[in-house]
């Protein structure tokens, strides 16, 4: 294999890293910050209240000589309340969930225990305490998974499958896996959810690195001339919203960067809340309020923010790999299992749900062309291909239904492809049999098909395929640069397209072979991250 870059190479200039453009521009590049609905014509474009992600109707197949072994996916929880720290000292309304319901409680798993009772939070203010909170007042948890977002998880998880999840433990990351999880492929019984220790986390990520928030802290510095220089440029933009917010000129964690008011006001916008006004003697003022225009530079200023931070500055690359240099690792020993043959388990997807932070270090890591600040349900897909040595032609024979059924997605498909040892046993005979009998009988363990027979066959035909009676054609060239030693090739999704990165040994990772990818991740973080703890303390 030829040597890997792991050296740091410039994202390419756009209107989002032009600093000029962020302060003279209007609106925010046709993004979308006021509803999760992206009409499907337009899907694909940034929303931050609910990124594009792999779908069937944007999604492109690999060449048929190419047949998926293994995926991993990341991607960052759906919209929220805004963190409390984020909200202004004095808001002029309050924000209510009494939509929704967080439970907590445990159960028992020792056999014939007590059952538990499904308890829930409910927010609520004593009128006998004294003390009031700043923020928002209401029944919401700051931050909270919302129902609008809580619909949008599902939603996700209906376009996509998965067996293996895993989340952070900050509790939002599992308020979305739940309705996630169901949308997948409504499950019967309860669900685990991977989680690290809190100190040690390298999905959120939460282990001690030094050296890491020493590199990013030196970047977002006044210290920094071009950190500095965005700062003053944003000066008149900040003096405006202190004026409005009631927030203290003088605090550092708002004047930093835009993060505050950006999370503040996109929160507002994506829930169809009114952008915020002055409070005068308590009630809202009819003249200082924040316009879209001014929400708008306030979101161009957080783009440029989080290209400069973890893309435009040389050092962000090594800040990175350090700080999400262990769930790197990880995915390294996933992959890598895969391809040698020794994964010492079944599964096919693993499943993350996490956070910006770690799905920006993600993107710096994959060093991508055009950094943007991942919106809610921001996703990166890893997928693992193996590339067979001989395809089928058009003269393969398909099973009776494939042909005649459409491929329908629904939870029937879901709870077959989780059995697919099951199914591949079953369907064979049971399509040829459903087709000449429709009265056949749907076996006890496809209870999400509810007895209906042209579901199952619909199934049936997604999840077993074509049986080849014919000779070989000649194989696709990938379209990653040279070929993979092993056979096996990696695909990287960002919001459903493949992503582009900057450094040349990545490129456009379309079918890259897995040996690249590898070497890169060994080269930035050791293998099995043996490099991460070195790195970070130094």
């Amino acid at each position: 294999m030829a040597s890997v870059d792991i050296t740091w190479h410039a994202p390419a200039a756009s209107l989002i890293n032009n600093l000029t453009n962020v302060v003279s521009a209007r609106g925010v590049y046709g993004y979308i910050y006021n509803t999760s609905a992206t009409p499907d014509s337009q899907y694909g474009i940034y929303n931050w209240c609910n990124m594009p992600h792999v779908r069937k109707d944007i999604y492109t197949p690999a060449p048929s000589n190419y047949e998926l072994a293994y995926v991993e996916l990341i991607h960052r929880h759906h919209k929220r309340t805004p963190y409390a720290s984020n909200a202004f000292p004095v808001e002029s309304y309050p924000w209510t969930c009494t939509d929704q319901g967080l439970f907590y409680f445990g159960r028992s798993f020792v056999p014939q225990a007590p059952d538990s009772a499904e308890t829930y939070w409910k927010g609520y203010a004593s009128p006998i305490n004294p003390f009031v909170p700043s923020g928002f007042l209401g029944d919401c948890q700051f931050p909270q998974i919302t129902a609008e977002g809580l619909d949008d998880s599902h939603e996700h998880g209906a376009d996509l499958y998965a067996v293996s999840y895993r989340v952070t433990n900050n509790q939002i990351t599992s308020q979305v896996a739940g309705m996630l999880v169901n949308g997948m492929y409504a499950p019967t019984s309860p669900v685990p959810l991977a989680v690290q220790n809190s100190n040690v986390d390298s999905l959120e990520p939460s282990y001690s690195c030094s050296f890491s928030s020493n590199t990013f802290n030196a970047i977002k510095s006044r210290s920094n001339p071009t950190w500095a220089s965005h700062l003053s440029a944003a000066s008149p933009l900040y003096k405006t919203l202190d004026d409005i917010s009631g927030v203290s000129p003088t605090d550092d964690g708002w004047h930093i960067w835009l993060d505050h008011y950006y999370d503040n006001l996109s929160a507002r916008q994506c829930h169809s809340k009114p952008l915020p006004c002055k409070l005068v003697d308590g009630k809202n003022s009819t003249t200082a309020c924040v316009t879209q225009e001014l929400a708008d530079e306030v979101y161009r200023f957080g783009h440029w923010g989080y290209s400069r931070l973890y893309r435009d500055e040389p050092s962000s690359l090594a800040a990175s790999a350090a700080s999400m240099g262990v769930w790197f690792a990880e995915l390294a020993s996933h992959l890598r299992a895969v391809k040698d043959g020794k994964a010492t388990d079944t599964v096919k997807w693993r499943h993350n749900i996490a956070h910006d932070g770690s799905m920006s270090r993600v993107l710096s890591v994959l060093q991508i062309d055009e950094m943007v600040w991942p919106g809610m349900g921001s996703e990166v897909v890893f997928e693992l291909y193996n590339k067979k040595t001989s395809t089928p032609t058009s003269t393969a024979a398909a099973t009776p239904t494939a042909s005649k059924l459409k491929c329908n997605r629904n939870n029937c498909f879901r709870q077959m492809f989780a059995s697919s040892a099951s199914a591949s046993a079953f369907c064979p005979t049971f399509t040829t049999a459903a087709v000449a009998q429709p009265s056949a009988t749907v076996p006890g363990w496809l209870n999400n098909c509810k007895g209906d027979v042209k579901a199952v066959s619909s199934a049936c035909s997604c999840v077993v395929t074509a049986t080849a009676t014919a000779t070989a054609a000649p194989t696709a060239v990938p379209t990653g640069a040279g070929e993979s030693e092993s056979g096996y090739y990696a695909r990287v999704l960002f919001g459903g397209r493949v992503l582009r990165s900057s450094n040349p040994s990545l490129g456009v990772m379309d079918m890259l072979p897995v040996e690249t990818l590898l070497g890169y991740i060994d080269g930035l973080v050791g293998v099995d991250g043996k490099l991460v703890k070195g790195k970070c303390s130094s």
